[in-house]
């Protein structure tokens, strides 16, 4: 039950991060990724350093700036690049090439054998999602797509060297969001200033939206999408991933007033189907990285 209720937990992160769309195209201005980027992780990672009282000690300096700037900066330029560029359903399948990275992760940087069965459920989990979201009017921006692609490539990237590093001592997942964070944000800081112009008039639904967004969909997120790593193996982790681009198109579906048709239905099955059986592998088959060690709730972080 334990473990249950641990795949339950992380998997609030992706679906949380699967209404980043739609906040993205209904509240947020337009045509601001940096901007919109380092607005939702600075003052997460700010708020979750405060509330865990930790900071970096020794090589976790260096390591939280590293992860910070894949897992956050360049995620979430790349996310809302891609965002702004792509539909939503282009952006989507793109996000779920998450899996097939960090395979790919798992065997040139932990040096463990990534199973046949882990491959064809990426692979499926990809479809599945194309089923779903991919139209025949769907328009393909380069740059967009090329961001789409390099975002999830980045994130598995840090999901993979956090998983290779371990824990830092006496740190929770809290601590942990919140260096990356507040270092993907300081990354991020110089940019919306440098490319965009610096900042926009916001209206109402803009701050809104970006508290939306900080508060849930990134300091929430991101602590139980952390503490999920410190309990579950890396490459069923990568799966709960699927769940981001299918909780988009469920709100496209519930919010937005558009339809799922009977391929689109089967899609989402295929891909929940993917995400749900990629949780039942957990055992490599070469020894394992160091293990990462059970990581204190928020409260105690």
């Amino acid at each position: 039950m334990s473990r249950t209720r641990d795949i339950v937990l992380t998997a609030l992160a992706p679906a949380l991060w699967g209404t980043t769309y739609l906040v993205t195209t209904e509240f947020l201005p337009p045509d601001r990724p940096f901007l919109t980027g380092f607005l939702r992780a600075l003052p997460a990672g700010l708020l979750l350093i405060v509330l865990s009282r930790r900071l970096p000690r020794g090589s976790w300096w260096w390591k939280s700036a590293v992860i910070g700037a894949l897992n956050i900066a360049a995620f979430f330029a790349l996310l809302f690049i891609a965002a702004y560029r792509l539909p939503g359903g282009v952006a989507a399948v793109a996000a779920a090439v998450g899996p097939l990275a960090t395979a790919a992760g798992t065997i040139l940087i932990l040096h463990q054998r990534v199973r046949l069965r882990t491959w064809l459920l990426a692979l499926a989990g990809v479809t599945g999602v194309a089923m779903v979201v991919l139209t025949a009017s769907a328009r393909l921006d380069t740059v967009g797509a090329i961001a789409g692609i390099g975002g999830p490539v980045a994130m598995s990237a840090a999901l993979v060297l956090t998983k290779r590093w371990g824990m830092p001592p006496n740190a929770g997942p809290a601590a942990l969001a919140g260096w990356q964070l507040t270092a993907g944000g300081l990354l991020l800081a110089p940019l919306p200033f440098l490319a965009e112009g610096g900042m926009p008039q916001l209206t109402a639904a803009n701050v809104g939206g970006y508290v939306y967004l900080g508060l849930v969909g990134t300091a929430l997120a991101y602590w139980l999408w952390f503490r999920g790593l410190g309990r579950l193996s890396v490459v069923p982790l990568s799966f709960l991933g699927l769940l981001s681009p299918l909780t988009a198109a469920l709100l496209g579906w519930l919010v937005l007033g558009q339809t799922l048709t009977a391929w689109q239905t089967a899609g989402f099955a295929l891909a929940l189907g993917a995400t749900v059986a990629g949780q039942l592998h957990t055992r490599p088959r070469t020894p394992a990285a160091p293990t990462i060690l059970k990581t204190p709730e928020l409260s105690n972080a």
